[in-house]
């Protein structure tokens, strides 16, 4: 009966944390305000889809947050796809949040194609395109639909995600190693396998970090894994944040060989025998000889075993302040380490990775702690440093996804949230499976035959000692391979002796649940490759959103879909501006919304400036119109705006053009849609 009210009792806790956990979740979304992660373009200069008069000095982008240049971060390409850029970008006026690139002089008139890509303030690379003219739009061979982006190539970028992927199990493995052995299994140090876990951690660590710092270079800027091993590519990732993190984990490395050696050294060496218990006195008599015997003999005990206790202690401190470090070269160069409350942040995300390794290294641990035969205080000390990791991953779980979210929609309507809901998924069958391990301990706790079974398993002889007549017939290599094959099937029998059913069950749940745990790092790995939901709502919002003091969405311009329509005009009036050409241009010339320039050139072909003009679209076959286009000034005889053509057929554009108080034409054209 006992034993049930704890279990109720237990459940209740769990309940209430998870209702609290939910509450907080549910009132931090709905809070939720502007945040920033992976830089997005604010604006250009020359602005994007603009017609300049004369061709500028310079191209200007600025950014939301800090980005990082290279020689070719910038180039600009004419028409013919040549380019035109002086190269060599650097920051406008020092501000880290902009990109200039010079231009050549004696530009022709035409449209001109910017292609950018840069690396965020949190690490990641971004990248885009778009288009401006000089003097009017022209046709043009560069397609900035296909530079949109800028992709990474897929060999590399595949190999970049495996290697970030490689190094969050590593660290998983060895953080969470050294912590089971050092909380749960001092004695574990000695055994083989523990051993290779830890080495395998530490060199896995190590051989990706080196990979990443190496694929850094070709993954930002698009190339081939061919430019992975160009030293100049290395020398420029040092130089920004991600690569000052990644060579800062490599040093941190080398102090972990040092911990690894001082940890198997000190926490693996025999324990020291323990005093003689001194043998009574023939007659059996208890006095007060007796009781300062036994005080004596315990402080005998507690003075043999403080060296442990010392040791542990310092490699467990020495072994924290490695862990946080380390973990700090993650999340130094990600996702918190820009945006809201960094402050908050960055702590919090180096306790995520912490709690995750100590959960995710120590079942690797336990698995091979179950197979050797601990006891189960072992699994039950693992268990209420899971659960505790468990906890602390949810707390700081929850805030990071509100962080990176801002909004319930984001949960599905972005990359990001879609990727969150995956990994929670994987999270809630961990805690499923654990749950069931829960109940294999509650099973091994209470079988006292399968607990000395195990204490006589660990008692017998590891090796046989060889008989003497091999050493007579050690020359004959059948004899010693046959030997040979006998130790290893006696090795291999102690070792499973441990295995009993319970035991076996409890060994299944848990490498289901660091299956599990693969999966969960795969996912992390994409989560901090991918966009926040704030960051992709914004963007979104930014592109659907309508010009100012426009109704209608912005059109999508395509280079080289330009329609350029020239209407010569003559109002008969005496002023300059009395004669020309009416120049309209759109893009993409299809049905829905259409960029729209209006360009005023007199009869010397220079820009003139009128008192009024209007531009509309008619469609006569279907009685449609006209559509009036709300124009914005760009300069002298330059406007622009947006007109929405809402069917294919033969549209007419008029343009009303007013040279004076009453002077006044409208010419027409015809063209063709769809």
């Amino acid at each position: 009966m006992q034993s049930a009210g704890l279990e109720k009792a237990s459940h209740r806790r769990i309940a209430g944390v998870l209702g609290v956990l939910g509450a907080l979740l549910a009132l931090m979304l709905a809070g939720a305000g502007p945040a920033s992660a992976h830089a997005t373009l604010d604006s250009t200069d020359p602005r994007q889809n603009s017609v300049v008069a004369t061709a500028p000095q310079a191209v200007t982008l600025t950014f939301s947050e800090s980005v990082s240049l290279s020689s070719d971060s910038v180039r600009v390409l004419d028409p013919a796809g040549k380019a035109v850029d002086t190269g060599d970008p650097g920051h406008a006026d020092g501000k880290g949040n902009t990109a200039r690139v010079g231009l050549k002089g004696g530009l022709a008139n035409g449209t001109y194609t910017v292609a950018w890509r840069a690396v965020s303030d949190d690490s990641h690379p971004v990248g885009g395109a778009f288009t401006f003219s000089i003097g009017a739009p022209s046709d043009t061979s560069v397609s900035a639909t296909a530079l949109q982006g800028a992709k990474a190539d897929d060999l590399v970028a595949a190999l970049y995600g495996t290697g970030r992927t490689v190094a969050y199990a590593a660290f998983a493995l060895l953080a969470g190693v050294a912590a089971f052995v050092l909380i749960c299994w001092p004695a574990g140090t000695a055994r083989r396998p523990v051993q290779r876990l830890l080495m395998t951690g530490w060199t896995a660590l190590l051989v990706s970090t080196v990979a990443v710092l190496m694929l850094r270079g070709p993954y930002e800027r698009g190339s081939g894994v061919g430019q992975a091993f160009d030293l100049s590519l290395v020398r420029a990732t040092l130089d920004e944040r991600i690569g000052t993190a990644l060579a800062a984990r490599l040093l941190l490395l080398a102090a972990g060989g040092v911990f690894l050696s001082l940890l198997v050294g000190q926490l693996g060496q025999p324990p020291r025998p323990l005093p003689a218990k001194p043998a009574e006195d023939d007659g059996g008599a208890v006095g007060d000889g007796d009781a300062e015997a036994a005080e004596l003999r315990a402080l005998e005990l507690r003075a043999a075993e403080r060296p442990q206790r010392e040791a542990r202690l310092g490699l467990g401190v020495a072994g924290l302040v490695l862990a946080v470090a380390l973990a700090a070269t993650w999340v130094g160069a990600d996702h918190a380490s820009v945006g809201i409350q960094v402050w908050l942040a960055l702590p919090l995300g180096i306790l995520h990775l912490i709690a995750m390794a100590f959960w995710l290294g120590g079942l690797a641990a336990l698995l091979v702690g179950l197979r050797e035969g601990v006891g189960a205080d072992v699994v039950d000390r693992f268990s209420r440093i899971a659960f505790a990791s468990v906890a602390v991953l949810a707390a700081t779980g929850i805030y990071q996804s509100w962080r990176g979210l801002g909004s319930w929609g984001a949960l599905t309507g972005t990359e990001y949230g879609r990727l969150l809901l995956v990994k929670s998924g994987c999270v809630v069958v961990m805690l499923g499976v654990a749950w069931m391990s829960r109940s294999w301990l509650a099973r091994l706790r209470s079988a006292p035959a399968e607990a000395a079974e195990v204490e006589r398993a660990e008692a017998e002889p590891a090796e046989v000692p060889e008989p003497v007549g091999v050493a007579a017939h050690g020359e004959d290599p059948v004899r010693r391979a046959q030997l040979a094959r006998q130790r290893a099937a006696r090795e291999s029998a102690g070792r499973d002796r441990g295995l009993t059913p319970t035991r076996a069950g409890l060994r299944r749940s848990v490498l289901v649940e660091a299956l599990v745990a693969v999966a969960v790092l795969v996912v992390t790995t994409m989560l901090t490759n991918s966009p926040p939901g704030r960051v992709a709502g914004e963007v979104t919002a930014g592109a659907a959103a309508p010009a100012a003091g426009a109704a209608a969405p912005a059109p999508q311009t395509e280079p080289g879909r330009t329609v350029e329509l020239k209407l010569p005009y003559d109002t008969k009036g005496r002023t300059p501006n009395a004669k020309g050409t009416a120049t309209v241009t759109l893009n993409p010339a299809r049905t829905g919304p259409n960029e729209v320039k209006l360009a005023l050139d007199g009869a010397d072909g220079q820009p003139v400036d009128v008192p009024e003009v209007q531009l509309a679209f008619t469609l006569p076959d279907r009685d449609l119109g006209p559509l009036p286009v709300a124009l914005t000034p760009e300069g002298t005889g330059r406007w622009s705006g947006t007109a929405q053509l809402p069917l294919a057929g033969n549209w007419v554009v008029s343009v009303q053009v007013r040279s004076s108080d009453i002077d006044q034409t409208t010419p027409t054209q015809q063209f063709k849609i769809g």
